[in-house]
């Protein structure tokens, strides 16, 4: 009779954990920042069509890297929370801190339960009446969430990314000098506008929904 391979339940979460680092670490960079007029939403995306970038409700974007089909499960399931929490209470109820509470509820059990962890790295992004007041919160694989100031960087490179930031006061910046040192620190500067997928979560706007894509031309 042979005996059953044994790991350690420590060995099995490092290896977990090593196997979805390096799967995030191969993905495009994201970065997400504050500034005067609103969140910036920047990414490396050669792809019309599959976006990194995304609404989730009135005020809140998401922004991902890793495996599409995770991280768009993911998104999809984000907007059926916020739209039922809408509908049952009320839209000013929906806010990101509960959405990255549901979403590091999900990854956690997956990185615990499954036989293979998520290869994907969030941003939950809810506009403030001010930059002082935007709420930016990153959730990693494993279901840890972080809440981050100004700007979070995801992706191959991030680390170069919040370097390159360094302590630049991003809130103080139009949309377009936001825009031009976000894609300066990402090395997207120069790089066709194809390559680049932008949104902005837009503090200027009457409107209650204040998602809108900034296309090449704009």
């Amino acid at each position: 009779m042979s005996v059953p391979f044994y790991v350690s339940p420590e060995q099995l979460m490092k290896d977990r954990a090593e196997f979805a680092r390096k799967g995030i670490a191969r993905g495009r960079p994201v970065l997400v920042l504050s500034c005067a007029d609103g969140i910036l939403l920047l990414a490396e995306n050669p792809s019309s069509s599959l976006h990194k970038i995304a609404e989730i409700y009135d005020r809140i974007g998401f922004a991902a890297v890793g495996k599409f089909n995770e991280f768009e499960g993911l998104r999809q399931a984000g907007v059926r929370y916020a739209d039922l929490r809408g509908y049952a209470y009320d839209r000013s109820d929906v806010s990101a801190r509960g959405l990255a509470n549901a979403y590091a509820q999900t990854l956690a059990g997956v990185f615990t339960t499954e036989q293979k962890p998520y290869e994907v790295e969030l941003v939950v992004a809810e506009l403030g009446e001010e930059a002082a007041a935007d709420r930016l919160f990153r959730l990693s694989f494993d279901g840890s969430v972080a809440h981050e100031r100004g700007h979070v960087a995801l992706g191959a490179g991030a680390e170069a990314i919040t370097r390159a930031l360094g302590d630049t006061d991003l809130a103080g910046l139009g949309l377009e000098a936001a825009l031009a040192a976000g894609l300066a620190a990402m090395g997207l500067a120069d790089a066709p506008a194809a390559q680049r997928e932008v949104a902005l979560l837009d503090r200027t706007t009457d409107s209650p929904r204040t998602f809108r894509r900034l296309e090449a031309d704009a």
